[in-house]
C-alpha cells in the first residue's frame, strides 16, 4: 500500500504527557531514546514552522511537569500547553479537541507517554474523525513492552500509520537538499 508524503503545510505536531514522572513510569522502552526522540520531535516542529500542541495531565502531581527541553525548543507552545486534569483520552478535553480543530491540519504526527493510554485513546478518535495520523512509536513509551504493542496493533489496526522520527524527518525532507531537507538533516543524527 502506498501512502502520501506527509505534506508539511497540512500538518501539525501534538505531544502528549512527555512529563518527567510519568516518564519514570515507563519500561518498554530506553527512556532517553524515547526523550531524544521526542525532542527531535520537537525540533522538526521549530525547523519546519509546524504549529505544535504539547498537553500534560495533572502535572501539579506525580506526573510532573513536561519534559524541560519543550520550554527550550517550543516556548511558545509551551506557554500555551494544554493542562489536562486528568481526562485520558485527550480529545475528550475541550481546550485540546478544540485547539486540534483550530488547527485545520488534517495530517497528525503524534507521539507521548504512555502510548497505551495517554496516545491510543484520542489517536482513536482522531482517526473516527477522519484525520491522518502518524503514530511516532519511539518517542512514545508504556509500562510494559506488551502494552505498547499492543496499543500499537490497536491503532494499526483502526489506520494509523505506526513511524518512527527519522522516517517523519525523511519523510518531510523529501530532497536533503532541498530548503526542508537542509533544515531536517542536523536533526537526523545517532549521537
Amino acid at each position: 500500500m502506498h501512502t502520501k508524503a506527509f505534506n508539511p503545510e497540512n500538518s501539525a505536531v501534538l505531544l502528549i504527557d512527555h512529563q518527567i514522572g510519568t516518564m519514570g513510569w515507563t519500561h518498554s522502552h530506553d527512556i532517553n531514546l524515547v526523550k531524544q526522540n521526542a525532542i527531535k520531535l520537537a525540533k522538526i516542529a521549530a525547523a519546519l514552522n509546524l504549529p505544535v500542541i504539547l498537553t500534560s495531565s495533572m502535572e501539579e502531581n506525580v506526573q510532573g511537569p513536561l519534559i524541560p527541553e519543550l520550554e527550550e525548543i517550543l516556548p511558545e507552545a509551551f506557554a500555551a500547553r494544554i493542562k489536562r486534569p486528568g481526562i485520558v483520552n485527550a480529545m475528550h478535553h475541550d481546550g485540546f479537541n478544540h485547539a486540534v480543530k483550530v488547527l485545520e491540519r488534517k495530517k497528525l504526527f503524534v507521539a507521548g507517554v504512555t502510548t497505551e493510554i495517554c496516545v491510543t485513546f484520542p489517536v482513536l478518535q482522531m482517526l473516527d474523525e477522519g484525520y491522518e495520523v502518524q503514530v511516532s512509536a519511539d518517542a512514545s513509551a508504556s509500562y510494559t513492552k506488551y502494552g505498547d504493542e499492543l496499543a500499537l496493533a490497536r491503532m494499526r489496526a483502526a489506520g494509523a500509520i505506526i513511524t518512527t522520527v527519522d522516517q517523519i524527518i525523511s519523510e518531510l525532507a523529501i530532497d536533503w537538499t532541498s530548503p526542508n531537507g537542509q533544515k531536517l538533516v542536523g536533526i537526523l543524527n545517532y549521537h
